[in-house]
């Protein structure tokens, strides 16, 4: 009889458990149909459910690329389009105010190297951006040698020309110019070969980019489509043309080409644009929500909140922040520190440079995305692959502490201060060997002596009140590494014959879970 009584009691049990099973399964289905059918609304209390996805947490280096007509003046390629025509002047990009009285150098230069602005505009140097050696295999072999995991090739820029092609403006690259879609070519590339594919705009800034004169081809309304249409020049730009322009050309790039990555530049920063910020993010999340892939949304907020914390990723242009930033960021600058577009006169930064940077900005919680420069021919030029390919082999070695890699609870130690605010790069002082990094990965913790040392490296926020070590290892170095620690510092002896280029990389086995 008990014998009888305790099978029923299993008998029992195994059922009521089986229902609960039920009832957790049907809950997981249930909260996977919700998700599923998840849309964002056009509101912050909706946008603000957006998270950053980890697979962008986890990639931190990427290629950004500043290719186009600009590149064909060879010198003042930045803003070539604009400075070309600023002959009363230099005037504020915000504003339309003069700032300084003399011409641009570009306006001298454009009338001797191409002819009158008037009868030679900018339209007319589109056609002699060839990318005849274009090869869109070669140059995203090169970005995977370098390390890099993601890129974001500008799809349009300032001067309003699209790099694709455009159903929007006639101005692109297969009516003129390469006569066949590179964007395309690229992006699929970066896609076939596993890297994120991004794209970047620039186009906000178009409607205010050119001085618009009658003496210029620029003030005829004919040209509208890449000069913008006439107004004055602190004119917000027209809601006409932020809906029948703009805002198509964007769509345009999220749908045919599905960026996982899309950047914007500033001058979508500013109240005129307000009314598309919501309609935007939405737009784009739920695209990539369409196709099943978290997206990621960067924006600069250049003086106007265009979004708030949690609902995009923020980018700083040419500059870095001085401490860990709870929430992921990217720094975007380009291996040029003068320039962004190819041009002779390109003066490179060291990939030992970059390395620092990288490091410094990963500690703090962010990511790096490098510019580079190719020519008009599509050729990227030898100095810049060079570079590309150090980081590549520095990347090799010391990956592990980069990717998928955390913050620790400080970014790091040394006397070298990070200038805040926008394009703020070109103040800071170079870093010493005393300057130290530090990420997390895997339950190691890394220390990076930015500049590699000459002597025995000293420690101090790794005494023994913050961590007791059990071994270290010097990425790249075969030999043991002797150390010993206090209640003051770690010291970690001088190894000989390391052979090591750029950046030193510790790898640091704690006793307790960190």
């Amino acid at each position: 009889m008990k014998k009888l009584i305790y099978i029923l009691f299993t008998i029992g049990l195994v059922a009521c458990q089986s229902k609960n099973n039920a009832k957790v399964e049907t809950k997981t289905e249930d909260q996977t149909a919700k998700e599923e059918k998840f849309e964002f609304k056009e509101n912050w209390e909706s946008l603000s459910n957006y998270e950053i996805p980890q697979w962008m947490k986890d990639i931190k280096f990427g290629i950004f690329i500043h290719w186009g007509p600009n590149s064909v003046a060879e010198l003042h390629t930045d803003w070539y389009p604009r400075w070309m025509y600023l002959d009363n002047g230099i005037m504020n990009p915000q504003t339309g105010e003069i700032t300084k009285n003399k011409p641009h150098p570009a306006v001298a230069y454009h009338k001797e190297n191409f002819g009158d602005q008037k009868t030679f505009g900018y339209k007319d140097i589109i056609p002699m951006w060839t990318m005849e050696n274009f090869n869109a295999e070669d140059w995203v072999n090169l970005f995977k040698k370098s390390g890099a995991q993601y890129v974001v090739p500008v799809a349009e820029h300032h001067d309003g020309y699209a790099l694709y092609e455009s159903s929007i403006t006639k101005y692109n690259s297969v009516n003129m110019g390469p006569k066949k879609d590179v964007f395309k070519e690229l992006t699929d590339e970066i896609k076939r070969q596993g890297l994120i594919s991004g794209a970047s705009s620039h186009l906000a800034f178009n409607w205010n980019f050119y001085n618009q004169q009658e003496y210029f081809d620029t003030g005829n309304p004919e040209f509208s489509d890449i000069y913008a249409p006439p107004h004055k020049p602190d004119e917000p730009a027209s809601a006409e043309w932020l809906a029948n322009f703009w805002w198509p050309r964007t769509k345009e790039i999220i749908d045919k080409y599905q960026p996982d990555i899309l950047w914007f530049d500033f001058f979508l920063d500013r109240p005129e644009f307000a009314p598309y910020h919501k309609k935007l993010a939405a737009y784009y999340y739920n695209s990539g929500l369409k196709r099943g892939k978290k997206v990621v949304l960067q924006t600069k907020n250049y003086k106007y909140e265009s979004y708030p914390i949690g609902t995009h990723m923020l980018d700083l242009e040419r500059s870095k922040l001085d401490s860990i930033r709870p929430e992921y960021w990217q720094t975007d600058t380009s291996i040029g520190k003068n320039s962004w577009y190819y041009a002779k006169n390109w003066i490179p930064k060291s990939s030992g440079e970059l390395i620092a940077d990288l490091v410094d900005i990963v500690s703090k919680n962010g990511c790096l995305l490098l510019n580079i420069g190719p020519r008009k021919d599509g050729i990227i030029p030898g100095d810049q692959q060079k570079t590309l390919l150090e980081i590549g082999k520095w990347l090799d070695l010391n990956g592990e502490a980069i990717y998928g890699s955390k913050h620790w609870k400080t970014y790091g130690e040394g006397p070298t201060k990070t200038e805040l605010g926008h394009l703020s790069e070109s103040k800071n002082k170079n870093f010493t060997q005393e300057d130290i990094r530090f990420t997390t990965n895997k339950g190691n913790l890394y220390a990076f002596i930015l500049i590699p040392p000459t002597e025995n490296i000293k420690i101090r926020t790794l005494n023994t009140s913050n961590i007791n070590i059990e071994s270290i290892q010097l990425l790249g170095y075969k030999g043991k590494i002797a150390f010993t620690q206090t209640s003051k510092h770690l010291e970690i002896q001088f190894p000989k014959g390391t052979n090591l280029e750029h950046t030193w990389v510790f790898k640091i086995k704690p006793q307790e879970k960190l």
